[in-house]
């Protein structure tokens, strides 16, 4: 999640049923003091998707060690104008779960 291109970046790597409940939540600020509400940081500009939470938790553990830089050329490979992906989700904004 960012808040622009090359913005402040929150790298969220963890396991859920339903991203898209999940990016409601974000954009919505449910959590007013959390990080990504504090920064804005309301746009999905990449996702990796796993068959189990091992393999996620894996990935987030590898993750917290890559510098900046590594993770930026990583979004840029897939998604180089940081478009956000969730925009044609249809996410149903008046209600949660």
């Amino acid at each position: 999640m960012t808040n622009k291109p090359n913005g402040v970046l929150y790298i969220y790597i963890g396991v859920t049923d339903n991203i898209e409940e999940r990016i409601k939540e974000h954009k919505l600020k449910i959590y007013p003091k959390s990080f990504i509400a504090r920064y804005n940081c309301d746009k999905l500009i990449y996702s990796e998707e796993f068959e189990k939470g091992s393999e996620a938790e894996k990935r987030e553990r590898q993750f917290k060690k890559w510098k900046r830089k590594w993770k930026i050329n990583l979004i840029e490979e897939m998604n180089p104008s940081w478009s956000d992906l969730s925009i044609n989700w249809n996410l149903n904004f008046n209600k949660l779960r």
